[in-house]
């Protein structure tokens, strides 16, 4: 065997020396140490007990009565939101949004489908977006039975709840950004509530920066036997819905399947819940949801938007979409008993502090561009972002990791210029991105050079 000299061993070790020294760095944030620790379970649990209480929220189900069925609970959680702004000084732009949906395989009659909004306005750059979202209806096991009895207090009452306690939560505080917290309807008939206010929100020129979209996120009991309240799931897309022939003509030389926006901001959620979330661990899946299915991100997505869902690892099959009875011993039902509310807390403080810092940050770097074809070092470009929306901009910061981590590994704070090469980093050894970082250390989500990875303007 061949031994290495000290000077090649040396020289090695000075090649990479530029990368790992200069591993993650961030700045502890203690506002979003006391916004996971206002997050109440108890409130949570009154909130799906109520959501329970009307008997069935079925898209179709009811819309006069006060104490059954979709109309009144939509009507209830107008309510809270007007509470909710009314105890900050008026602070919430609450409403409802609606259109009439027909002739569809699971709506077939015209069918108003309402969901509630509720926006906190941001100071500085109130156009730039980022939005929570629980989904108002449930089902049985027949999805077009209207009438029969559907609490659906996991799926999703306690996605309502967790949007709820974080407008509670949240509207203490004033952002830079805007932050939005949806209730949104028709989701098992078909995701018409988030197709309705992502088609609204593109036509308004809303610039969403992210969607929490937040389906199941009580249960902790898995159909498997597996018992566990210290883990979640984030399912992310990849490449983008969106995404042109020439840019995926360019994504094939450049990279960029494993960093779409989605992706980047899953992987900021998931070191959020590391940094500010006691004893959680987030799962980061590269799919846009469960194998073969949807959520309430989809419309969004399709539309370009970065968005993600938020859930539970374990889940029980017997407490989802199905009719409330006991067969061979198994109860079958998604009933109160089997949300685990301190577990649902957890969640909803990782969505409300991932809301927080992102909205406290300054928007994500435009047209980041990036070159270093056949040299011995990197070089990464950006757009200067608008002073009058970003002024807590301090700088940008970028990230490197190895092609095959699925974390970001090494960071470098480069100040407030628009371009920067990092010597005796080569590029074909690692994905790059850059993120703007605001002067109380605030980051942005990290943006991948090129269309593949854009946040959008």
């Amino acid at each position: 065997m061949k031994k290495i000299t000290l000077p090649l061993a040396v020289a090695a070790l000075l090649c990479s020396a530029t990368s790992f020294s200069a591993e993650l760095a961030y700045t502890d944030q203690d506002r979003l140490h006391d916004i996971a620790a206002d997050v109440s379970a108890e409130r949570i649990e009154q909130d799906i007990r109520k959501l329970v209480g009307f008997g069935t929220r079925h898209t179709l189900s009811d819309t006069k009565s006060d104490t059954r069925g979709i109309g009144a609970a939509r009507r209830w959680i107008k309510q809270e939101f007007e509470k909710i702004s009314a105890a900050c000084g008026n602070c919430l732009e609450v409403y409802y949004q609606s259109a009439t949906i027909s002739g569809e395989k699971r709506i077939p009659d015209a069918t108003e489908v309402v969901s509630v909004i509720a926006i906190q306005r941001g100071i500085t750059d109130p156009g730039r977006y980022v939005i929570m979202s629980g989904d108002i209806d449930s089902r049985v096991s027949d999805v077009m039975d209207a009438t029969s009895d559907s609490p659906g207090a996991n799926d999703n009452a306690s996605g309502v709840a967790g949007t709820l306690e974080a407008a509670r939560v949240l509207s203490q505080y004033r952002f830079n950004g805007s932050i939005v917290y949806a209730a949104l309807s028709g989701e098992e008939q078909g995701l018409f509530g988030g197709r309705i206010m992502a088609e609204q929100a593109q036509k308004d020129g809303w610039r969403i920066k992210a969607v929490l979209n937040n389906d199941m996120i009580g249960n902790i009991e898995g159909i498997n036997g597996v018992i566990n309240n210290t883990t979640a799931r984030i399912f992310a897309e990849g490449t983008r819905q969106t995404e042109t022939e020439r840019d995926a003509r360019i994504r094939r030389f450049t990279g960029g399947e494993v960093d779409s926006p989605s992706r980047n901001l899953a992987r900021y959620i998931d070191l959020i819940a590391d940094r500010y979330i006691e004893n959680l661990d987030t799962m980061v899946i590269y799919r846009l949801d469960r194998f073969g299915r949807g959520g309430h991100h989809r419309p969004f997505n399709d539309l370009g938007y970065p968005g993600v869902r938020i859930m539970e690892t374990n889940e029980n099959y017997n407490r989802q979409h199905q009719d409330l009875r006991t067969e061979d011993g198994i109860k079958y039902g998604d009933t109160i008993d089997g949300v685990n509310f301190d577990y649902a807390a957890k969640l909803t403080a990782l969505n409300a502090t991932s809301l927080a810092s992102m909205a406290w940050a300054p928007t994500p770097p435009i047209n980041v561009s990036i070159k270093g074809a056949v040299q011995p070092s990197t070089t990464l470009s950006w757009d200067a972002l608008d002073a009058k929306q970003n002024p807590h901009l301090a700088g940008y910061k970028i990230y490197w990791r190895y092609t095959d981590a699925p974390q970001w590994q090494f960071s470098r704070f480069v100040g407030d210029v628009t371009s920067f090469t990092l010597d005796n980093v080569v590029i074909d050894n690692y994905f790059f991105g850059v993120a703007s970082v605001s002067k109380d250390g605030f980051e942005s989500p990290v943006v991948f050079p090129g269309a593949a990875g854009a946040f959008g303007e």
